[in-house]
């Protein structure tokens, strides 16, 4: 099968080891701010529309998690890359993808529904696999955005921690797009009231708080994040077939 991959092209004269010290010190930084050791976030890197070239130069710079949102494009990738790293699927799932998903990433951050869940749960069985799963909230009830609502999320929380094949480890948002990295602050304590109202519900913690990706993940740090989603920051911006403004974002 031959596997069309279309990369969008970037600036030649970004450094990758400057960004990702740089990004390293911010990240280290806020959590200074917020009484918090480093070591409790980890970067993932945005890595949707790279080559495995820069991948592998990124791996080499000891980054070990990165984040695609696109089942066939990381199907085609991935076993280009090296073996050690950690692959997230970020972006909306489709059913008919799940079984690809399950087969290529170790977390998929991006659960919408029980009826995803369900599916999700099934193709893990199938490959005799336990998923890791996020489950993804849409805080500000966007319609361009996919996403829980609070209420639902909380509602179907526990008939999704019973699937045996899945595991609940925490919750996704992804703010309204905004220049101003203080806006996204509401959501993101937000969802680690919701992440604690969650636990609550199960009786058991939920370890993990994606949120905050290139424009405000200092802010999404101090709020609780323990997974930041990095790709404009770290690897530059496109300058070619510019993308939406919330792609831009990561």
């Amino acid at each position: 099968m031959i596997c069309d991959l279309r990369f969008a092209i970037y600036d030649a004269g970004v450094s990758l080891p400057d960004n990702l010290n740089s990004i390293q010190q911010r990240i280290s930084a806020a959590c200074d701010r917020a009484g918090r050791d480093a070591k409790t976030v980890t970067l993932l890197a945005v890595s949707k529309t790279h080559p495995p070239e820069t991948i592998r130069t990124a791996a080499g710079l000891g980054l070990l998690v990165f984040g695609e949102n696109k089942v066939q494009e990381a199907k085609a990738k991935i076993p280009l890359c090296p073996g050690k790293l950690r692959w997230h699927f970020i972006g909306h799932l489709q059913s008919n993808k799940c079984r690809d998903a399950v087969h290529c990433f170790q977390m998929i951050q991006s659960v919408d529904s029980l009826a995803l869940a369900q599916e999700i749960n099934k193709r893990a069985a199938d490959a005799a696999k336990t998923m890791p799963v996020l489950l993804e909230v849409n805080l500000a009830g966007e319609a361009s955005k996919f996403g829980y609502t609070p209420e639902r999320m909380l509602a179907e929380l526990k008939e999704i921690n019973a699937l045996p094949r899945l595991e609940i480890h925490g919750l996704m948002t992804v703010p309204p797009w905004s220049a101003e990295a203080e806006k996204s602050r509401p959501h993101f304590r937000r969802l680690r009231e919701l992440k604690a109202a969650a636990e609550q519900a199960l009786g058991a913690p939920l370890p993990e708080l994606s949120m905050g990706m290139s424009g405000d993940f200092e802010v999404a740090i101090e709020e609780g994040a323990t997974l930041v989603r990095i790709g404009t920051a770290l690897f530059g911006p496109r300058v070619k077939a510019k993308p939406r403004a919330e792609d831009d974002y990561f």
